[in-house]
């Protein structure tokens, strides 16, 4: 439910949250963690209005809902799960925030959290992506697609107690609307809706301004705040007041306030009053009773540590290299860490270099391709990946949405050289550096945090070799973050997570290329792309949008506002043999370490009998690494 360029599903909520706010009639806020008197029932609300009673007439109203059918349960939690017991997570950055909306809340630690902690009106399935329910049970799409209806169920609660209801629906598109939240891409998506109306305490309309297919997508899956709050303050008094605590959510966990240790740890506990703990679709899910994240910032090798001495519970394997030669230590032969290589469909995403467009040198195309012909990830793939992965040509990598015409691009100094010479850098000074007539010398320099540095130092000595004076400045994940969004860089190592639904507009659309804060990093601008948006949002033929988004590929392909890296289909993972989790391990589409979070349970016989191996130095079972239940699934139901 979060951002706009994450995709809205019930596992998936952990990756797209949409929050808001809103203005009106200020006095003191009070957000205490402690619970007010559940609110009652109300039994007052007529049927039609929303109230008890409401789904037998929802049809005759045209309202739908969906309905999980048994055979299903499985892809929303495994029915074998039990609730208890504590998971811990060692991540690399304390956010910057932790609110889940405004200024520097586009972490992907604050969208997990968001996912956890807050809820939209719907959702989708975690295995069909058709519709679902979430906070709203049932919804209306009108004849011309152009409104929609949505129904909070009565039942739906705020960690605080209070009931939910169609006001806190607008008071959350109004923060979204509010610029001094200082989230431009916000009011682009949210600027394409009317202000939200409450026809009823439960029932809220929206009118969309423009016909896109992905409006119910983004204003269903808007992960909803509590109006209570939000209408005692502005977008930047809320910027300022909840920095670093919660407001109240409707989700499954709750962050307290003593449990944010700033730059250290938080702590999300599991709510024993969830509104929804019950329900088929969620009762086998969010099984912990807590999840710590706590902060190792910058150092890999000592996050492997800690793992490893058991201070947390799982382990990435970003590395290739650790993959091969450092994962087959004791703890791993005798069974008590267990290894795993998840495949999944989870999308790709984008990783290499990306450029900023507005400032010398790479405002010159010449410049971008030379760097990109010097970049040689073959080789790389070959010496220090162990040919773990492909190369990757395109936004949309491995998927349908990739063009298939773009460059393949491959190491090729000739050519790089070529086009340094026809950019004016045809000699070198004293020292070996590329200069122009002027004597400039082509120097640059990329900030990026020693975790990394194996993957750039090398492309350092790739440029050196040219003459390209490219120079590393190390910097904290938090500080590297802050100059990318403020556009205070000049080339950025990039790793961003793919959609399962595109939304190009967000990260290419022109009017945010001269913006802060939004994903349109580059600087990219073109007005083809800019109407090829347009019509993508109004194209309701899958076909169609699968035909636009292949051009826009193309186009960003030959303006090339990135170096592309390397791509894989697959999470390598460590985890302490404690633990129960369903056959597929994780969800078909979030495909990473997040679904851990939400289908995972703890096992008390498990972590009985890994103590007593551990004391008495004897083999637990070791099981299969590669996990292939999606595509083993997609081939038997012929969906390849």
């Amino acid at each position: 439910m979060k951002r706009i360029q994450i995709i809205v599903l019930l596992i998936l909520a952990l990756s797209l949250v949409f929050w808001s706010c809103g203005g009106g009639e200020k006095q003191a806020a009070d957000n205490s963690t402690v619970s007010i008197n559940i609110a009652s029932k109300d039994m007052t609300t007529l049927a039609e209005d929303g109230g008890y009673g409401f789904e037998d007439l929802a049809a005759e109203l045209g309202y739908v809902t969906y309905d999980m059918k048994p055979e299903e349960q499985i892809f929303f939690g495994d029915p074998r799960a039990k609730k208890g017991g504590m998971f811990r997570h060692i991540t690399t950055r304390f956010p910057a925030t932790m609110r889940t909306e405004g200024q520097n809340a586009n972490y992907v630690e604050n969208n997990t959290v968001s996912g956890l902690c807050y809820e939209g009106l719907i959702t989708t399935h975690p295995l069909t992506l058709e519709f679902i329910s979430s906070l709203a049970s049932h919804w209306k799409i009108a004849d011309d697609k152009m409104k929609f209806w949505f129904r909070v169920n009565p039942d739906a609660r705020w960690s605080d107690g209070r009931e939910v209801i169609a006001d806190d629906v607008i008071a959350t598109w109004d923060l979204h609307m509010d610029e001094t939240i200082l989230s431009p891409s916000d009011q682009l998506v949210y600027g394409k809706f009317e202000r939200p109306v409450a026809e009823s305490k439960y029932i809220v309309s929206v009118v969309c301004k423009e016909l896109s297919w992905r409006n119910l997508l983004y204003f269903g899956g808007m992960a909803i705040l509590p109006s209570y709050y939000l209408n005692q303050i502005d977008g930047s008094e809320y910027l300022k007041e909840y920095q670093f605590k919660m407001l109240p959510g409707t989700g499954p966990y709750e962050i307290k306030e003593g449990d944010i240790v700033n730059q250290e740890s938080f702590i999300l506990t599991r709510r024993l009053d969830h509104w929804a703990k019950d329900d088929p679709m969620t009762k086998y899910t969010a099984n912990f009773d807590k999840i710590k994240f706590m902060v190792v910032k910058d150092n890999n090798p000592l996050m492997f540590e800690k793992f490893k001495k058991g201070e947390s519970d799982f382990y990435t394997v970003s590395k290739a290299r650790e993959w091969v030669e450092e994962t087959d230590f004791e703890s791993i032969q005798k069974g008590w860490i267990q290894k795993r290589k998840i495949y999944s469909e989870k999308p790709a995403g984008t990783s290499g270099f990306a450029f900023n467009m507005r400032k010398w040198p790479f405002d010159d195309k010449r410049l971008r391709m030379a760097f990109t012909y010097l970049y040689n990830r073959e080789k790389m793939n070959e010496e220090m990946y162990y040919s773990e992965y492909s190369m990757m040509n395109s936004m949309y990598s491995g998927s349908v949405y990739e063009n298939p015409d773009n460059e393949k691009v491959f190491y090729n100094p000739e050519k790089a050289v070529k086009l340094l010479k026809e950019a004016g850098y045809k000699t070198r000074n004293e020292d070996g550096w590329l200069v122009n007539k002027d004597g400039r010398i082509l120097r640059f320099e990329i900030a990026i945090m020693k975790g990394v540095d194996y993957m750039v130092t090398p492309v350092q000595q790739m440029m050196k070799d040219y003459g390209i004076d490219m120079q590393i400045k190390y910097i904290d994940g938090n500080a590297n973050w802050k100059n990318l969004m403020e556009r205070n860089f000049t080339i950025y190592m990039q790793s961003w997570g793919g959609l399962v639904f595109p939304n190009p507009e967000t990260s290419l659309h022109s009017s945010l290329a001269d913006k802060d804060n939004n994903n349109n990093i580059g600087g990219f601008k073109n007005d083809r792309v800019d109407e090829l948006l347009v019509e993508y949002d109004k194209t309701f033929s899958q076909a169609r949008r699968v035909e636009i988004i292949r051009e826009i590929d193309g186009i960003y392909s030959d303006i090339h506002p990135a170096t592309w890296g390397i791509a894989r289909n697959y999470q390598r993972v460590l985890y302490w043999d404690k633990f129960g989790y369903p056959e597929y391990m994780v969800s078909r589409f979030v495909g990473d370490y997040r679904s851990a979070f939400s289908l995972w349970w703890f096992e008390p016989e498990k972590e009985a009998a890994l103590e007593a191996a551990m004391t008495n130095n004897t083999d637990l079972p070791v099981g299969d690494v590669d996990v292939k239940f999606w595509p083993e699934y997609l081939k038997a139901n012929n969906k390849e």
